[in-house]
């Protein structure tokens, strides 16, 4: 597993396509988890990339955030927004970790109040998730042919075409 500043790096066709989607549906994804009887449950979510970390969140008491807690195995799927899928999604995968450093508590909280004016200045956050990358895909179409982009950390990125 990678961290995202690393991800980014190692499959730059993959978070190029969910950086684009992430930022053309102002932050929305679906974020997939494991319920306490194992039946999946999905959630929309606006993940942040904050200091070279893709940072997994939510409000305090929420059910994904207690599937976290229980099976930190996660997916995290850009919001598609026409069936044609003319502009492409992605999605990646792995593991969340509560990273308890106070001094990046109060950094995301600064950059949450100045890019969206939501305020959780002075509050220490727990859990705090933070994503390690174990797998990620890709969807994208070029002149009529569907592209899928697939990585891992063992086998790197490779191309699907199809027509």
């Amino acid at each position: 597993m990678v961290s995202w500043n690393e991800f980014t790096q190692r499959a730059p066709v993959i978070a190029g396509v969910f950086t684009r989607r992430h930022a053309a549906t102002r932050n929305l994804c679906f974020l997939s988890t494991l319920r306490h009887s194992g039946a999946p449950r999905i959630s929309p979510m606006e993940p942040r990339v904050f200091a070279g970390r893709l940072i997994v969140g939510g409000m305090p008491g929420t059910t994904k955030l207690a599937d976290l807690a229980r099976d930190p195995r996660f997916e995290l799927h850009t919001a598609t927004v026409d069936t044609q899928v003319s502009e492409g999604d992605a999605k990646v995968w792995g593991t969340v970790r509560d990273e308890q450093d106070l001094d990046l508590h109060t950094a995301f909280a600064e950059h949450l109040y100045a890019a969206i004016g939501f305020d959780l200045r002075g509050r220490r956050f727990a859990p705090f998730y933070v994503a390690d990358i174990e797998g990620a895909s890709a969807v994208r179409l070029e002149d009529g042919h569907m592209t899928v982009t697939v990585w891992s950390p063992a086998a790197g990125e490779r191309e699907i075409r199809k027509a």
